[in-house]
Parts: structure tokens; sequence; C-alpha cells
């Protein structure tokens, strides 16, 4: 799929589950309770060594939308894209992860707080950015704020962002979709609950569709 097929698709669900996984085999049954909860899509960050296995077994489903999360190194861009993953996320921006990923054929999302940084992210190539930690850097309204002299600019916000606030993100017209662990805590995770993970992404499914 092309960059704006994945936008489009991201913008659909609005909503991006972040997933953490200390063991790859949570990494069906997960991806199945996401499905079940009708949010078919999950960036696996390469926090923990399970990762690449975890995007393999979530990508050959062929029902997700996967990505890679916290990538900071083209090997780890490789190592994603071999992995099945279709889109990149970075908490910053980085010229030769960008770049790695634009070879691979592979959308790149970098993280972006700054005009400074949204900026060094349009000169390689990247029309949407991961704002990150939204929480910590301002909320939606630093986001509309650095949003109005970048027309076109699409953003992701991640971090610090729950139920409670999750409607400020989404009520801005820049904001294609809105990252997030609550639906996927990792203690529910780690316990195989998937009914709750059912419930909680059912939720919050709801939530993004109605705003309150």
């Amino acid at each position: 799929m092309s960059d704006t097929d994945i936008l489009d698709r991201l913008g659909a669900h609005r909503l991006v589950p972040v997933v953490v996984l200390d063991d790859a085999a949570h990494a069906d049954p997960l991806a199945k309770a996401l499905v079940a909860g009708g949010l078919p899509v999950a960036e696996v960050t390469f926090r923990t060594a399970a990762a690449p296995d975890a995007i393999r077994a979530m990508s050959a489903r062929g029902d997700v939308l996967v990505g890679a999360g916290t990538v900071l190194t083209v090997a780890q861009v490789d190592q994603a894209v071999a992995a099945g993953a279709q889109f990149v996320v970075s908490p910053g921006t980085s010229r030769a992860v960008v770049e790695r990923c634009h070879e691979h054929g592979v959308l790149a999302l970098p993280g972006a707080v700054t005009a400074t940084e949204v900026m060094a992210a349009l000169e390689v190539g990247v029309s949407t950015v991961k704002f990150f930690p939204a929480g910590s850097s301002g909320g939606a309204a630093a986001v509309a704020a650095l949003a109005a002299p970048f027309g076109g600019v699409g953003f992701v916000p991640t971090g610090g962002i729950g139920p409670g606030n999750l409607a400020e993100y989404l009520a801005l017209p820049t904001v294609r979709a809105v990252g997030g662990s609550w639906m996927v805590p990792k203690d529910l995770v780690n316990a195989g609950d998937l009914d709750g993970i059912r419930a909680l992404t059912a939720a919050a499914v709801a939530l993004a569709t109605t705003g309150s």
C-alpha cells in the first residue's frame, strides 16, 4: 500500500494502539482481541526484543494494519520491514531512518513537537508527524497552535492520551489519528486477558466514533 493508503486507513480508524510485548506468543491473541474490538491496527514498539517476531505474527494474519514503533535506527527499520511492518513510527525525526523507510516504500511517522522539528520532517518528504510526547508538550492546544503555520501537515498525537482527553485531540482537523496504550495495558496483555482487552478496545472505538 502507498503512504496515502496507510494514512487513509489510520484516519478511518482514528486510533493506533501502542503495543509493548515481552513475549511474541502474545501477538496473535492480542491481534485477535483488537480485531474483535473493532480496531484492526497495532503499533508494536521496538522497546523489547520480541518486537520483530510479534510484528511478523500479526502481519501474517492479514487482517491487521501493523506498524513498528520506537524505531531509532536504520537497522531497526530493516528488521521491521522484513517482519512485515507497513508503517514505521519514531519518537523524533531522523533523516537516516526516514530515508531508509522511503527506500523500503513504507510510511515513516517521525516525531516532532516544535516548528523546527516539523520543518525538518518536511525537508525529508514527510507530510504527517507523530506529536510526542503529547501530554507533556502542551496537549491538544499545542497541536492546534503548531498546525496553524503548517498547512497540509497531519499529526498523530501520542503520549498521555486516554479516554478523558481523547476528544480534545480528535476534534482537531489536522489530527489524523491518536496513539495510545490504554486499550492494550501491559498487565492485561501479559495475563492473557483477551476479553478485557477486547472490551477496552470496543469502548475506545465507541469513544472515538461518538466523541463522548
